[in-house]
């Protein structure tokens, strides 16, 4: 054996801080630290691209939505003719409302403007009002019949050609076979407009009034009412039968092939596209079980499938997030497994409960695919007065609404999207402040 290894080279001491080898761990270090540099510069890249992305897209839908908010309005000096309105003088509401309230308008328009004449021109004088401004004459006079024989001004709701010139969106500069608003007509709202008799004011047809083949007269509250109809369908049935369920999954069903098999199916079902649940109750409520089409109640049981695997993959997780000394503590006390799992694990787990429901409701009230399959796309003027009623919803009319042709109703499709997005931003607002609210601290 040599010498070197009978005496070896003594090593450092316990403890002692050996100097690293010149030029190696410095430059590691370094490049360690400019790499964490680089990915914090790029995360930082990608929010900010989001919001700018995010911004830009709330951005374009509330400049072309914010101008549906408010409508032109016209001053005219309406006379409330017995002999149109109530010729018999019954003051019997069907005649009150089956009289002819266009003529009015026209009277009122001729005296408005004497030196039109010709019929081509008196119709053109005409189609500067709403279509639909005999309906706001009748509303008044069934709300108020001794208006009848008076004579008052009136501000009634201008055409959406007029509305659209009002705002800027038809240009006059244009060639006049290029315009639907003519020389004529500009001529006419010019002298409206020197009168003070022509104002863009704000307009509450659109937040109380259901849907419309005339742009200016069109709402959402129809399709609102359809939509928390449904949505309480929606929460009726999946709430109770998803916390159920998940109570039993978690807390009562023994650890088998065929619970992990319902596990696995309930995890698919979470990520199945929307149109299958959508042709699921095509299929069996409508043509097995003849439920009524286009209904508040189907929309609703269709939602509720969709909402199912949610709810129970959200309430198991809230389920499991409470600590095992809870129940140990409880059954150590002499309750039983039931009453441990409602009068103890259940409370403490309900708030994330409710946010995960809150959740799924947010994503029932955004969905289209699924009610188009049952019918809630048909044209529903009425406001719906219960479950079994003819109705459409949110997202369903703002596609009906991007599909119309007259370019008032480009508007209209980005207000209503506003509308949406502000229900669906409270929901998730109230899912945040009920979790922070009711969060248990282990």
């Amino acid at each position: 054996m040599t010498e070197a290894t009978l005496n070896p080279a003594p090593g450092p001491a316990p403890g002692a801080i050996t100097e690293p080898r010149r030029g190696s761990s410095p430059r590691r270090l370094r490049r360690r630290h400019a790499t964490e540099r680089r990915f914090r510069v790029y995360g930082m890249a990608a929010i900010i691209l989001a919001a700018v992305i995010l911004a830009a897209l709330l951005g374009s839908i509330a400049n072309k939505g914010m101008s549906a908010f408010f409508q032109t309005k016209i001053a005219l000096d309406i006379t409330f003719d017995p002999a149109v309105i109530d010729p018999e003088g019954t003051r019997d509401p069907s005649a009150l409302r089956a009289a002819n309230y266009r003529v009015l308008i026209k009277r009122a328009l001729a005296a408005r403007f004497p030196n039109v004449s010709g019929r081509r021109a008196k119709r053109a004088l005409t189609r500067l009002v709403s279509s639909g401004a005999g309906f706001t004459l009748r509303a008044m006079v069934l709300a108020e019949p001794d208006l009848i024989g008076t004579t008052g001004r009136v501000w009634i709701k201008s055409s959406d050609d007029v509305d659209s010139f009002i705002k800027g969106k038809i240009s006059r500069d244009g060639p006049e076979s290029d315009r639907r608003v003519k020389d004529r007509e500009i001529v006419w709202l010019d002298a409206l407009v020197a009168a003070d008799e022509l104002e863009t004011r704000f307009d509450t047809t659109f937040f109380t009034a259901g849907d419309s083949r005339e742009p200016e007269q069109a709402g959402i509250w129809g399709a609102a009412v359809g939509s928390f109809l449904t949505l309480v369908v929606t929460l009726g049935l999946s709430f109770p039968i998803g916390v159920l369920a998940a109570l039993y999954l978690e807390e009562f069903a023994p650890k088998k092939w065929w619970t992990d098999m319902i596990e696995v199916n309930i995890n698919n079902l979470a990520a199945v596209p929307s149109i299958v649940f959508g042709l699921l109750g095509l299929a069996v409520f409508l043509s097995l079980f003849g439920m009524p089409r286009s209904a508040p109640v189907v929309g609703g049981l269709v939602l509720a499938l969709m909402t199912l695997p949610t709810i129970i993959i959200t309430a198991r997780v809230a389920l499991k997030a409470v600590p095992p000394s809870v129940r140990e503590a409880a059954l150590a006390l002499g309750a039983s497994k039931l009453q441990s799992t409602l009068h103890h694990v259940l409370p403490l787990a309900m708030p994330g409960i409710m946010t995960g429901t809150i959740i799924g409701m947010a994503r029932a009230l955004g969905e289209t695919a699924p009610l188009l399959m049952i019918g809630m796309v048909a044209f529903i003027v009425d406001i719906p007065g219960g479950f079994t009623d003819p109705a459409t919803v949110l997202p369903v009319q703002i596609y009906l609404w991007a599909d119309s042709p007259e370019r008032a109703f480009v508007a209209k499709t980005s207000a209503a999207i506003l509308v949406l997005l502000a229900f669906l931003i409270a929901m998730n607002a109230a899912a945040v402040v009920l979790r922070r609210r009711f969060e248990q601290r282990w």
